[in-house]
């Protein structure tokens, strides 16, 4: 399995592919070859900044010797008119970094923005934010880095590293204790030791799972606040327990207030506005 670091470079080796396919014409036409400039990063609008490593990476991989000095590290708090790094180098490799560090940094910090005001809304209660598969493809380990630097927490990285039976596996297998059974008889098959978590949609479902047991955390799918509260109390802390769908910023802190364990937000990744910022030339 590609680690974190080598599933980032094929995507800025893809992304540059993409981008500058047989030369950046543009650059090449009108820029001397020796030709050193400075270029700024200027925050435009209010928000949490990311990316701010994974740029570091972009501006090394395309060319060594750029210098980049950081004036604003990931996870702070930005404000309109900052200026969050500087980078000296040729003026060629300036121009031909620019919108793949802007690309990358604009999404990351929109997205650590949204999960802040999550996490801001919950502040005072048990329950932490959760992210979801419903990422960008390609970009999701920068999406889910983002996630955890406006404070949220990733609920997994993909369908490699936890079970997490849905209403399908579910659906498909004949039920909930079909389910869990033979997730246990395949994860001591091949000696996996992974947590377990289960959907379920509504009472008696969740009955079912809490009888069968052999699980980390249910997944209250779909449940009024009121039926999320009482589920809550019939669990009893024997299981973690996750609120999951149709679930708004206005609406989160009341299943939060249900003593839930977790609640997971696909719109931290699926429709986040990137946050405002240009890299300009500079004295």
């Amino acid at each position: 399995m590609l680690s974190v670091n080598e599933l980032e470079d094929r995507l800025i080796d893809l992304a540059f592919a993409e981008d500058i396919g047989d030369g950046d014409h543009t650059t090449l036409c009108c820029i001397p070859e020796n030709a050193m400039g400075k270029s700024h990063l200027l925050i435009k609008e209010d928000g949490i900044l990311a990316g701010v490593e994974v740029a570091k990476r972009v501006f090394a991989k395309f060319d060594p010797t750029m210098q980049v000095e950081v004036l604003i590290n990931d996870g702070t708090p930005v404000k309109k008119g900052d200026i969050a790094m500087v980078v000296t180098a040729k003026v060629r490799s300036l121009l031909q970094t620019e919108r793949l560090m802007l690309n990358i940094m604009q999404r990351m910090s929109g997205i650590a923005t949204m999960t802040n005001k999550y996490v801001e809304r919950l502040k005072g209660t048990k329950t932490h934010v959760l992210d979801t598969r419903k990422t960008t493809p390609g970009l999701r380990m920068l999406e889910k880095q983002a996630v955890k630097i406006g404070g949220g927490m990733n609920h997994r990285i993909g369908l490699f590293d936890m079970i997490l039976l849905k209403d399908n596996h579910i659906d498909f297998c004949g039920g909930i204790t079909n389910a869990i059974t033979r997730c246990h008889e395949y994860l001591k098959e091949k000696g996996l030791d992974l947590k377990i978590e289960i959907e379920v949609r509504n009472f008696d479902e969740l009955a079912e799972a809490m009888n069968c047991g052999g699980i980390n955390r249910i997944m209250l799918d779909n449940f009024s606040v009121a039926d999320t509260k009482k589920a809550v109390d019939i669990v009893g802390g024997k299981f973690e327990t996750e609120s999951s769908g149709g679930i708004t910023f206005d609406t989160i802190r009341d299943y939060a207030e249900c003593g839930v364990d977790f609640i997971s937000v696909g719109a931290l990744t699926h429709s986040v506005k990137g946050l405002d910022m240009s890299f300009k030339a500079c004295e």
